[in-house]
């Protein structure tokens, strides 16, 4: 029994005796992610529109549907030749709403009765000659237009502007990691990944007011300039 004894203890005494410095493993794991630098920049670059687009319509209302749907055709084909006057090409005329809805009275309160009837129809006519927009207007407000929504600019070809801003982010962002690697203490690395969002600044349209145009006066058009801006995401890694 005591011989049991002493070979148990001397078993215990060999499993649980410390482990030199030397011997120890060396633990790695290969799921260790690399220490990284995210950074976010944004480039802009001006270009001028060369497309607008002019969203406008007929207001009529009718004792029946029939005779406010046949006053408002009458009023939109005088627009549309009005359009074709102006120069502009059928192809960059579309309509773009046509609703016909009913008018109640409230008063009283009883159940509400249809009064007459309301029809709204609105087309949209795009120019790539700017100058063409400010006679347009006035072609469409003399043909017996009532509704102008708003004038909307555009860039046929943003692709030189959008390449500027984005070597403009790119360069920002490389900027921007170097001073942080440089105030971290350490080295800055490969790009890892990219990504990119892209986006423009365009002036909002605004409701305009109808008004009677005079012959040797034309609605003055100022398109301006867009502002387009490209934003890039990049990943360094750290050395």
């Amino acid at each position: 029994m005591k011989k049991i004894i002493l070979i148990t203890a001397s078993i215990l005494a060999i499993s649980c005796s410390p482990v030199s410095a030397h011997d120890a493993p060396t633990l790695s794991s290969p799921h260790m992610t690399q220490a990284k630098i995210f950074v976010s920049a944004t480039g802009y670059a001006a270009q001028t529109p060369d497309r607008a687009s002019v969203s406008a319509g007929v207001v009529t209302q009718g004792k029946t549907a029939g005779e406010a749907m046949h006053l408002n055709a009458r009023k939109m084909n005088a627009a549309f030749a009005a359009l074709k006057t102006a120069g502009i090409r059928e192809s960059d005329i579309q309509t773009s709403q046509m609703s016909l809805q009913p008018k109640y009275d409230y008063q009283d309160r009883r159940a509400p009765r249809i009064t007459g009837y309301e029809v709204r129809n609105t087309v949209r006519a795009r120019s790539n000659n700017l100058e063409k927009v400010g006679p347009m207007l006035d072609a469409l407000v003399s043909a017996g237009v009532n509704t102008i929504n708003g004038v909307t600019f555009s860039i046929r070809d943003s692709k030189s502007a959008k390449n500027k801003a984005r070597m403009d982010a790119i360069n920002e962002a490389r900027q921007k990691a170097e001073g942080m690697a440089q105030a971290a203490g350490v080295r800055l690395g490969r790009v890892l990944e990219i990504r990119e969002s892209s986006n423009s600044y365009t002036p909002r349209p605004e409701m305009m007011m109808v008004r009677s145009v005079s012959a040797d006066t034309s609605t003055p058009i100022a398109a301006g300039e867009q502002t387009l801006q490209v934003t890039v995401n990049i990943t360094y890694a750290i050395e």
